[in-house]
């Protein structure tokens, strides 16, 4: 009989995720893996499968409990006319609030679309559906706030909006002023097409 699992798989792969999200996949040592968890080696491989596996999940985990809660308001059955401003100016506090690790380290996804690790067709993948949610939540938040567009108003706006977005997260740990003067042009953009209505 096997031994039974002696950890929270949850708050191992949140330990992992920092160290992921700080170092990026391919600076993530075992070492600093296995220190950051508490786990061997062994134990790792054996819940995960492999360092790719825990970064798989540590992906699934940062996607759900750091990306999709702020965009909950965007991709509910009823959007609010405010919920992109107020998207965009939580965004924005977020990125002002020092020593936190969306700061000094920006979007764990974007930084790993810069790096060889997003030549794995899975990193790829989720990369790509990650753009495409959060473009698809940005647009809901563009059609609620601006009724009368067109289809193609709203598309054009939200593309624009999700490449501030993304410019923003990556320039954060490098200039959070930078970061946040990306999410201030989305803002006035917005109250700009919004004042023509």
């Amino acid at each position: 009989m096997g031994r039974s699992q002696q950890f929270d798989t949850a708050e191992v792969v949140r330990a992992a995720r920092d160290v992921f999200w700080v170092n990026g996949y391919e600076a993530s040592s075992l070492p600093a893996l296995e220190s950051a968890t508490g786990l061997k080696r062994s134990s790792i491989y054996h819940a995960f499968g492999s360092k790719h596996g825990l970064f798989e999940a540590v992906i699934e985990s940062y996607l759900n409990e750091v990306i999709r809660p702020r965009l909950t308001p965007l991709a509910g059955p009823v959007v609010e006319s405010n919920a992109l401003e107020d998207y965009l100016t939580g965004l924005r506090a977020a990125l002002l609030r020092p020593g936190t690790t969306a700061v000094s380290s920006g979007c764990l996804l974007v930084n790993a679309a810069g790096a060889p690790i997003s030549q794995d067709t899975m990193v790829a993948t989720v990369i790509a559906d990650y753009r495409t949610e959060l473009r698809a939540a940005l647009a809901r938040g563009v059609a609620a706030r601006l009724p009368g567009s067109t289809t193609t108003e709203v598309g054009v706006l939200a593309d624009v909006c999700t490449g501030l977005v993304v410019a923003a997260m990556a320039l954060v740990r490098v200039t959070p002023e930078a970061a946040v003067a990306s999410l201030d042009a989305a803002l006035a953009l917005i109250e700009e097409r919004s004042a023509r209505d």
